[in-house]
């Protein structure tokens, strides 16, 4: 894992929570084999790679973990011609044009993102009634490639748990690629001030 990765599986920690198994997320996927309807045999991987995506990524702590400035990640089916596409939301600081000038502020106490221990946060209902919050983020959608992803198993097989977990391995790497140049030039872009 590097240090701007937007995503990384935490193997250790997905062992230390295991129940009966080796895997807190192969147990996950085995509760919810329903998640998974509509996937068997699918001809295109997209549909099983996107049912394994939100199963990896609900339970807490998540199997997959993300990099603070990633505040949601979904993949979906393309319905206009099946691909897989990436929705991602990452936290950004403010515009060049908004902080050129801090004129626009006029006094009236605007705040950028909370943090707590690093963690970008929605300010509290108590934090809005005092001040103005301007919170920029940048809306990422992009195709990902398919020809990493396993084929969608025929059926709720013993082996589903594994087809799942290189799914999910295969999303990750994919969206790292794609985001994590993104976030490494955010962490490190200097704001004027």
């Amino acid at each position: 894992m590097g240090e701007h990765d937007a995503f990384w599986i935490d193997h250790g920690h997905d062992r230390e929570l295991a129940g009966e198994g080796r895997s807190r997320y192969a147990e996950h996927v085995r509760r919810n084999v329903a998640a998974f309807d509509g996937t068997w045999g699918d001809i295109a991987p997209v549909t099983f790679a996107c049912a394994a995506w939100r199963l990896a990524i609900t339970p807490s702590p998540p199997y997959v973990r993300r990099h603070r400035r990633v505040l949601s990640a979904a993949c979906d089916r393309n319905p206009w011609d099946g691909t897989l596409t990436a929705h991602v939301l990452l936290v950004s600081p403010p515009p060049a044009e908004l902080t050129a000038s801090r004129e626009w502020w006029r006094d009236r106490g605007w705040r950028e993102w909370p943090q707590t221990f690093g963690q970008f946060l929605d300010p509290t209902d108590q934090d809005l009634s005092r001040s103005p919050y301007l919170r920029p983020t940048l809306v990422i959608d992009a195709p990902i490639p398919l020809n990493a992803l396993p084929p969608a198993p025929g059926g709720p097989a013993e082996t589903l748990p594994e087809t799942a977990h290189l799914a999910v391995t295969a999303l990750v790497r994919e969206l790292n690629a794609l985001l994590t140049p993104i976030i490494r030039r955010l962490e490190t872009a200097q704001t004027p001030g």
